[in-house]
């Protein structure tokens, strides 16, 4: 059974408080399904922005002071919150970003996740003991947190994104300030009131919505901002490493990925033909790890694309809300357009679009931005659609003899985000595993996903090096102090 989702306004959180913006004004969030109104979010100035900043750098000292353990029961509290209200929550979702409910269910359940693994980081080692040269002495490290720290996140994935940062930043002893994108910042807004009702300290964790142009470049230029975790557009991303490199301070970059799957000439076709159209057109294809550029040896070449083509057409279309539904929506007119540009710049270079491609029409879908999945053939790795991130429902067919030649066609973009191959060979595995340059390798699997305890991040201009998720978060979010003590 649906929930009823009230349609209002939802306000800044700075200090523990709930507050409106000075300016006014707000911003709306439509539902790309029906174009209905969702909820209004502050469209904040700087001045919010600037207290929001000062709750979090007046706070740092007591949050670092509490504690990891109590940091992380904290977060167990926040966990159960979430989790009572994951109906609410994916619901929202959904309707403001068009992802079908099921797969807004998982991601919510995989936030409530991701808060209980870090919530248990409270209780695990921040440190370690070294040998010292002195026999008389005890040296060892400790883990110190950054300060306060900027949160910038994407409207794709509106709870798992935001908590995968959010939680170790605040278990490892930072603030927050924290800036959704807009399109889903109602879905953050959510979340948020799950850490408000948890009991988190005034100042730990601080919410500002507004303008990317206003709020995003405000947080990124801001001089009390100590660290800096940015998920969203290349572009953007560079601003970002640019400006934390100006200001001497820690910045971590996820920037997207035009990500390969190779289809070797023994493969299981069944389940590559599956993991495919998983991977590339589930959430409308809107996901960084998706499947964007299928690469299949050529004596396999026209079976797969027959069986890959059929299996498209089965897809189900419509509002994520509705039962049976398969795959939602654009999630804003602005993604709707893009790909629109991305089929036609197809059509141009020489590509054969085999299906899809369309603008849905009729009652179901006039009041949406609902398109056909895309499936271009006889594209050619130099194709603008072969090199740039479409972020919708679009794969690139690619022709490759061998092994050798799909790998050096998998490598040729300067992303490299994820990758996947489907063979079962054990020796085109490990070819694969040595020679792939992507952050995320899977074998038989899409390329989409990785698991909540593992690292995250990728290669190339896909991002700056760092990972996120799992232990590694801790690498980013505390600077190592070497502690040597001798008695006196």
């Amino acid at each position: 059974m649906k929930t009823t989702i009230e349609t209002k306004t939802y306000s800044n959180y700075i200090n523990n408080e709930w507050r409106e913006s000075v300016s006014q004004k707000t911003i709306t969030s439509i539902n790309p399904a029906t174009k209905e109104v969702v909820g209004y979010v502050q469209d904040s100035t700087e001045e919010e922005l600037n207290q929001a900043v000062r709750a979090a750098d007046n706070a740092k000292k007591g949050w670092r002071k509490l504690g990891q353990s109590a940091r992380g029961q904290l977060l167990f509290k926040a966990a159960n919150i979430l989790e009572s209200k994951l109906d609410e929550i994916a619901e929202s979702m959904t309707k403001e970003m068009g992802k079908t409910l099921p797969e807004a269910k998982g991601e919510t359940s995989r936030g409530i996740a991701i808060l209980r693994y870090y919530a248990g980081e409270g209780m695990r080692k921040d440190g370690d003991v070294i040998p010292s040269t002195d026999k008389d002495a005890l040296m060892f490290t400790k883990r110190t947190p950054l300060g306060v720290v900027g949160v910038i996140t994407p409207w794709n994935f509106p709870v798992a994104i935001p908590i995968w940062k959010i939680a170790p930043a605040l278990v490892y002893g930072n603030t927050i300030v924290f800036k959704p994108a807009s399109e889903a910042a109602v879905t953050a807004a959510k979340v948020v009131e799950c850490f408000a009702e948890a009991g988190f300290p005034k100042g730990v964790l601080n919410f500002v919505t507004g303008a990317g142009s206003t709020i995003g470049q405000g947080l990124i230029d801001h001089p009390k901002l100590n660290g800096i975790t940015f998920t969203g557009s290349e572009s953007i991303g560079q601003r970002v490493a640019r400006a934390a490199a100006a200001a001497g301070i820690k910045y971590q970059l996820e920037m997207g990925g035009k990500n390969p799957v190779i289809v070797a000439k023994d493969a299981n076709l069944e389940q590559a033909v599956e993991a495919v159209i998983s991977g590339g057109f589930r959430s409308s294809g809107q996901k960084c790890t998706a499947s964007s550029r299928v690469i299949v040896e050529t004596t396999i070449y026209d079976e797969f694309k027959h069986k890959l083509i059929a299996a498209t057409e089965k897809i189900n279309i419509g509002n994520g809300l509705d039962e049976g539904i398969w795959m939602g929506p654009c999630a804003s007119e602005s993604q709707f357009n893009t790909f629109k540009k991305y089929v036609e710049k197809g059509k141009q270079e020489g590509a054969r679009l085999v299906h899809g491609g369309e603008v849905l029409t009729g009652e179901q879908y006039d009041n949406g931005f609902f398109v056909t999945p895309a499936i271009f053939d006889e594209v050619t790795s130099e194709m603008v659609i072969a090199q740039e991130e479409v972020f919708g429902p679009f794969i690139a067919l690619i022709r490759a003899e061998d092994l050798g030649e799909a790998i050096e066609l998998a490598n040729n973009t300067r992303f490299g985000l994820s990758a996947s191959i489907f063979t079962s060979d054990i020796s085109s595995i490990m070819e694969f595993i040595e020679e792939i340059d992507a952050g995320l390798v899977r074998i038989n699997a899409e390329s989409a996903g990785v698991e909540l305890q593992a690292p995250f991040g990728g290669m190339k201009a896909s991002s700056s090096g760092s990972r996120e998720q799992g232990e590694a978060a801790k690498e980013f979010y505390t600077a190592i102090k070497t502690v040597f003590i001798k008695g006196s």
